[in-house]
């Protein structure tokens, strides 16, 4: 009988181990980008360029699966050296004290074959919030001897929420920085 249990645990362990799948991101087929409207007539686009994002899944399907992301702030760039330097302060990220900001995710619900919500704690400065967002995925593709998988998302976050709080306006009473700014993903995540 405890040569039973035991050979039954062994299967079982072995099992949860085959079924723990894991996926790194690949930065050359990645992109985190974010916009915000800029005197309430245009809108200003910049880039993270330096992130790692990991997800632990169980086979190879993502009903479950667990993300976690971290993004060097200093990475940003809207392309103007200026408006880097500034958002590089402490009017908003302070890069100095706050180098990162993370997202750990709680859930990762299937709705659909291509249509996933995604729910966890984003960290930007001192501040963390859960938020919640679609992602579709894209599918699964053979590269030679790598497997390779696909997500887009975009979320919408109020910039005064995570303590980024320069609030310049206009003669109108209209901010120089919208509030919200839109976060669009573009992932490519390599089976490891």
């Amino acid at each position: 009988m405890r040569k039973t249990i035991y050979i039954l645990i062994a299967l079982l362990c072995a099992n949860y181990s085959y079924a723990q799948t894991k996926w790194k991101s690949d930065p050359a087929h990645s992109n985190i980008q974010f916009e915000v409207d800029h005197l309430s007539i245009s809108t200003v686009t910049g880039t993270f360029s330096e992130f790692d994002c990991n997800i632990e899944s169980k086979r190879n399907t993502f009903e479950g699966a667990k993300i976690e992301a971290t993004v060097q702030v200093n990475s940003l760039s809207t392309k103007n050296v200026t408006r880097d330097k500034h958002l590089r302060e402490n009017d908003f990220f302070n890069v100095k004290k706050y180098p990162t900001m993370t997202f750990k995710s709680e859930s990762f619900v299937q709705q659909s074959t291509k249509e996933y919500i995604i729910t966890g704690w984003l960290t930007i400065r001192d501040v963390t919030k859960k938020i919640s967002f679609p992602a579709e995925y894209s599918g699964m593709a053979k590269l030679g001897e790598k497997t390779i998988s696909a997500f887009k998302a975009s979320f919408v976050i109020n910039r005064f929420d995570f303590n980024l709080t320069w609030d310049d306006t206009l003669d109108t009473g209209s901010l120089v920085v919208g509030e919200d700014v839109t976060v669009n993903l573009n992932f490519e995540f390599v089976k490891i």
